[in-house]
């Protein structure tokens, strides 16, 4: 669905939930309309591991995710500007968003060094050494043309603490006005500042009362899924949305398990990406409603039926979780596969969510949802109290 010049960058709340924080509406982007909540799948160098562009449309995946530290190396941001960008260059025609390169702070840690001006890497596959600024992240990330730029930001681990996160906090502030200034494609690329702050509630709410003073798109929530305990995690998502507009999308960044969503959703929040459904596949793991199932047990040897019985993608249309056992982990078609099921489950589990909220159903697919995972009625006590703030209930009977 293309988005119509006089509504590109601007979010349409259509529905809302009654009880809780969730809301569906619809992303209007340069090259499409994006149906929220939704889930990007993580094409970090140009490509989803195992998938061709042509089949994530077929999955009818409207947005998805490249990530501009990786793309600034290889294959550079001079290549992709010859090509028109990497909607061409990868035979894209929906949207993109690029992440900053800011995660590499965290992951690659031992490789960077962090100032003021930026962040030093030594690049993991040759040792070069690559200063990423704020400037020179808006810079690739214009080269790279995705509808959606994320700001440079000062990321520390979700479990640090003590006076560097506030440093981050005040850094992320003044690199998003950095940022804002080198933005050369005002017009058709949107910039999203990220909430810090780290498991600090007062950092969070300051940084984002900074952040909603410039003139941005969106937003996203940034700096946690990266170890910190289940309780800080919704707590701060719950307190960074909050303390964000309504009349913009939010981001939450680096979520991909499925009661992350769910959950995430409830609290306000619109837009998720993750390497977890890709990821996953390659050790031989599907994505269902109950959970997962890991395909290389023996019990699946004589298994004919499909993955999920309900799933419309081609892998459960076409094959057995027999045919899967007997390939997974040892040829390389068995991770398209279940890559396929897993990027469709999360595809379909965001429509679901979606449909729900539209027809105020939303505490009712909750309560399903969280029942199919766990049919015992066991369920994390950090999921509770996360539904119970925004007056979900779950059953126990």
């Amino acid at each position: 669905m293309t988005c119509e010049v006089g509504k590109i960058f601007s979010f349409e709340i259509l529905a809302e939930c009654s009880r809780s924080k969730a809301r569906a509406g619809l992303l209007h982007l340069p090259h499409h309309t994006v149906n929220t909540p939704v889930f990007m799948p993580v094409g970090t160098q140009g490509t989803l591991k195992g998938l061709l562009p042509a089949q994530l449309e077929e999955l009818n995946c409207e947005i998805m995710l490249g990530n501009t530290y990786h793309l600034g190396n290889r294959p550079g941001p001079e290549l992709l500007k010859k090509a028109g960008g990497l909607h061409k260059f990868m035979n894209w025609k929906r949207a993109l968003l690029t992440d900053s390169g800011g995660f590499q702070m965290v992951s690659l840690l031992d490789l960077a060094e962090i100032t003021e001006q930026g962040v030093k890497f030594k690049a993991p596959h040759d040792g070069s050494e690559m200063l990423l600024t704020p400037e020179h992240s808006i810079q690739i990330q214009n080269c790279i043309g995705a509808d959606i730029m994320m700001q440079l930001d000062d990321v520390v681990s979700s479990t640090t603490t003590g006076p560097r996160v506030e440093e981050a906090m005040h850094r992320t502030v003044r690199w998003l006005d950095r940022c804002l200034k080198a933005n050369e494609r005002e017009h058709d690329q949107a910039l999203f500042p990220i909430v810090q702050g780290g498991l600090d509630e007062e950092l969070r709410r300051k940084c984002a009362a900074e952040l909603t003073n410039r003139e941005v798109h969106g937003y996203a929530i940034g700096g946690l899924s990266g170890g910190e305990a289940k309780d800080d995690f919704w707590k701060m998502v719950a307190v960074s949305a909050a303390s964000l507009p309504k009349n913009k999308s939010r981001y939450t960044m680096g979520i991909g398990f499925a009661l992350d969503l769910v959950v995430c959703t409830a609290l306000g929040s619109d837009m998720y990406d993750c390497v977890f459904p890709s990821r996953t596949a390659r050790f031989g793991v599907a994505l269902v409603p109950s959970g997962s199932i890991n395909l290389k047990k023996s019990v699946y040897r004589k298994d004919f039926t499909a993955l999920d019985d309900n799933c419309g993608c081609s892998t459960c249309k076409t094959y057995t979780k027999a045919y899967i056992h007997s390939i997974v982990t040892q040829e390389t078609v068995a991770c398209h596969l279940i890559t396929i099921h897993n990027i469709a489950y999360q595809l379909n589990l965001m429509n679901t969510m979606r449909e729900s909220i539209k027809q105020d159903k939303f505490p009712e697919f909750v309560q399903q949802f969280m029942k199919t995972q766990y049919p015992d009625k066991n369920y994390p006590q950090w999921a509770v109290d996360a539904l119970q703030s925004v007056e979900i209930t779950l059953l126990y009977t």
